[in-house]
């Protein structure tokens, strides 16, 4: 089965300010495989995402309809509606996970 997928308007502004931030801080060049790896990622998500990983933090507090996949040290967290995969956070992993799960997916 194909799956469709789409990133949420947070995600894409995510993305965008991760990009960013790796541009102004890193080596050049770098955004741009960064960038050229997500995508990848993103794509591989077309084929059969419910085979990844539930968000650990959600995962302890019995929340199973989010799955997560990794491009260390970025993580990428989803949710598949049907035919659908919704990408909602591309954030670093290194970021306060909990709390932007929190206030992102939970309305916290």
């Amino acid at each position: 089965m194909s799956y469709t997928v789409g990133l949420t308007a947070d995600a894409v502004q995510d993305l965008a300010e991760l990009c960013g931030y790796i541009d102004s801080n890193d080596v050049p060049g770098k955004a741009d495989y960064v960038l050229g790896e997500i995508e990848k990622v993103l794509i591989s998500l077309g084929e059969n995402p419910n085979r990844r990983v539930y968000p650990g933090e959600l995962s302890n507090l019995g929340i199973k309809e989010y799955r997560e996949v990794l491009f260390k040290p970025y993580r990428i967290i989803y949710r598949v509606v049907d035919d659908r995969v919704f990408v909602l956070i591309i954030a670093d992993g290194r970021r306060d996970m909990e709390v932007l799960l929190q206030s992102r997916l939970l309305g916290a």
